[in-house]
């Protein structure tokens, strides 16, 4: 006989805790117990519990291998929490046996001891039967469904009971999603503006609309949304900072001259010596040239494919806009506007490149690369690999929420009828449309932030700080994580031999990327520096990509001529007919644009229960040398967001959504 003591930590999450019958069986090298109760009078396992049991085994099991946890509700179903077991064997070192998922209902839970273990380090064939019927339960309860024809899959919903309790936001989170929700919906309705469907009556009355909630960013954007000078610096800071590229030669269809530009480049210069000096920078909207449109409160919709021209003047003034056309076929049709044109022409031309740049943002940047593929990247993580897997432990903390969010983004933002039926130029139909074709193009390399910045030419512009603030993140997440999988991979072998990641990165290639070898994205992985550069892009792409295209979204829209959502009348064909009316005619009519703004309001900022990058409370990693990376990964953010403060203090309009205490661990919003 054999007597081990058990000490029992509950989770601390609202609903943890249970009134109901728990045992477990410990499983070691020579067998197995049954199982035996954890029962003291009155009641055990209450939320934040820490208790200590005493069991006695019949025989000796030998070197203890797992746990397994019975839970058996006499009554009702209730929750067994998350923190860890400590199994202290009657010598030697205790065993901790981490948990950290929902236990519900009559169920088991098999708990491995909390070392990190790649699948050629675990020897034991029990040990290799449990990972074995570890993944096997998962790709039962995690499948893959196509949700629209050229789009990465996704979770099939259908496969998750109640979409799982590991899976489902915390009780505290949905109920402070649910009342933000609620409570923009039921103020805009008692203000009359989410049903009228007609158009705004003046600039000044869209004003309001600040009145729904303040923002500093918004109302800088009210206050400078006419500046040239603002409309360009939102295409390094703003909602959208990644089309922007340097030019080395004007594009065919873009015949700009030298007299059209002149007064803003001034004397003594020309195109060709700008072009050459490299002062020059484009963004291209050519992938919504003849996109399907939309159909809102019974009236045709219209999109244009802008190409903007950008001039950073010598001696680090503020970057400007030299000419924008507003199609990608030039004519007498298609005219270019000049910063020299009459006030509302250019306007109206700006303003139609800023409609571009909502569909573009919120159809790729936003939906299809800080949604969609993480949604990739936790679905791999949970099918493919074990929880001891040490890329498991590293990735999960980023995969936090994201299916959930996903699946209510299908429900109540993409679905037909929805938000983006409802209120956005394109529609569903022309999202789908646009994703489709950004797939096509979508590489690796755009993926990974340093080889973008250097694809695009934008290495040395001023004030960018979306790309300063996103490397030194990019940097620190790189050197915390070559430190971890040095830790468990001691050579490129290692890398190649280990099957589980291989897996893992042919389902993301297959599921996510539709096994487009075009696309320069990995189907398998042979060495340490791959493997680095290739978890760095998860965990960037899942983290500080998304706060940087998530949490600027209310700021940019609030105002709403900043960023319209949709416009009513046609792109102009020719200069000198617009009109201060016919300005307010082409945007957003009133109820798609309160339907945007409230949108973007609730997914602009956690509701609650936060992560920031590098912070994990759950603490997977056991080890020691793990624990230290961890916390030197902490110190590396620490001083970045010091150093970004420091800088912000100088700035009329602060930059913040990289500063790593308000980047969220993952897509949860």
């Amino acid at each position: 006989m054999a007597k081990f003591r058990l000490r029992v930590s509950t989770g601390e999450a609202c609903g943890a805790g249970t009134w109901d019958k728990v045992s477990v069986s410990i499983v070691g090298t020579l067998g197995e117990s049954p199982p035996l109760p954890l029962d003291h009078l009155g009641k055990e396992f209450s939320a934040g519990a820490e208790e200590d049991f005493e069991v006695t085994l019949p025989k000796d099991v030998g070197s203890v291998l797992l746990l397994r946890v019975h839970k058996e509700p006499p009554l009702l179903s209730t929750l067994l929490g998350s923190q860890p077991s400590d199994l202290e064997p009657p010598q030697g070192a205790p065993l901790l046996f981490p948990c950290y998922q929902w236990l519900d209902g009559a169920s088991t839970l098999v708990l491995r001891e909390g070392a990190a273990k790649v699948s050629w380090a675990d020897e034991h064939p029990t040990l290799e039967q449990q990972r074995q019927e570890e993944l096997q339960a998962k790709q039962r309860m995690y499948w893959w469904k196509t949700y629209l024809p050229g789009w990465p899959r996704c979770l099939d919903e259908d496969s998750v009971k109640d979409l799982d309790l590991n899976v489902k936001y915390s009780v505290a989170k949905k109920t402070k999603f649910t009342l933000k929700l609620g409570s923009g919906i039921a103020e805009l309705k008692l203000k009359g503006l989410l049903d009228r469907t007609g158009l705004w009556r003046s600039l000044r009355e869209m004003k309001r609309m600040l009145n729904f909630r303040r923002s500093a960013a918004g109302e800088y954007a009210l206050t400078h949304w006419r500046e040239d000078s603002f409309f360009a610096s939102q295409f390094l800071n703003g909602l959208n900072p990644v089309l922007i590229r340097r030019c080395r030669s004007l594009p065919e269809n873009f015949p700009v001259t030298d007299v059209m530009v002149a007064p803003v480049l001034g004397p003594g210069t020309s195109l060709q010596a700008e072009l050459e000096r490299g002062s020059l920078f484009l963004v291209d909207h050519s992938i919504l040239s003849g996109i399907q449109t939309n159909v809102i409160n019974g009236r045709p919709q219209f999109s244009a494919a802008p190409v903007t021209l950008l001039y950073q003047p010598p001696g680090g003034g503020p970057l400007l806009p030299l000419a924008i056309q507003l199609s990608q076929t030039p004519g007498p049709s298609s005219p270019i506007f000049l910063p020299s044109d009459e006030t509302w022409d250019w306007l109206l031309a700006k303003t139609w490149v800023r409609n571009a740049e909502f569909s573009v943002h919120e159809a790729l940047t936003h939906l299809l690369q800080a949604h969609l593929l993480p949604e990739v990247f936790t679905m791999a993580t949970l099918r493919q690999l074990p929880r001891c897997h040490p890329l498991f432990k590293l990735l999960i903390p980023h995969t936090r929420y994201t299916l959930y969010i996903n699946t209510l983004a299908r429900q109540l933002l993409i679905a037909p009828g929805q938000v983006v039926d409802r209120s956005t130029g394109l529609g569903v139909e022309g999202f789908s449309e646009l994703i489709q074709r950004n797939m096509q193009q979508l590489s690796y390399s755009s993926l990974c932030l340093p080889e973008d910045i250097r694809a695009r030419g934008v290495e040395d512009i001023p004030d960018y700080y979306y790309r300063d603030d996103g490397l030194r993140v990019w940097a620190a997440v790189e050197h915390f994580v070559s430190e971890m999988i040095g830790i468990y991979y001691p050579s490129d072998a290692s890398v190649l031999d280990d099957g589980e990641l291989q897996a893992w990165v042919r389902d993301i290639f297959s599921n996510g990327f539709l096994g487009r070898e075009s696309s320069g994205v990995p189907s398998s992985l042979d060495t340490r520096e791959a493997l680095v550069q290739y978890i760095t892009m998860v965990i960037f792409t899942c983290s500080a990509k998304h706060a940087a295209v998530s949490s600027s979204q209310f700021d940019s829209c609030v105002w709403m001529p900043n960023l319209p959502s949709t416009m009513q009348l046609p792109p102009p064909t020719s200069k000198g007919q617009a009109t201060p009316e016919g300005f307010i005619a082409t945007l957003p009519p009133v109820n798609a644009t309160c339907d945007i703004i409230n949108a973007l309001w609730l997914l602009s900022k956690e509701p609650g229960d936060r992560r920031p990058l590098g912070t994990y409370p759950d603490e997977h990693f056991t080890e020691d040398t793990p624990k230290q990376s961890i916390a030197a990964f902490q110190n590396r953010l620490a001083q970045i967001s010091r150093d970004i403060q420091q800088r912000n203090q100088g700035l009329e309009l602060p930059y913040t959504y990289l500063d790593p205490p308000l980047i969220e661990n993952s897509v949860s919003i």
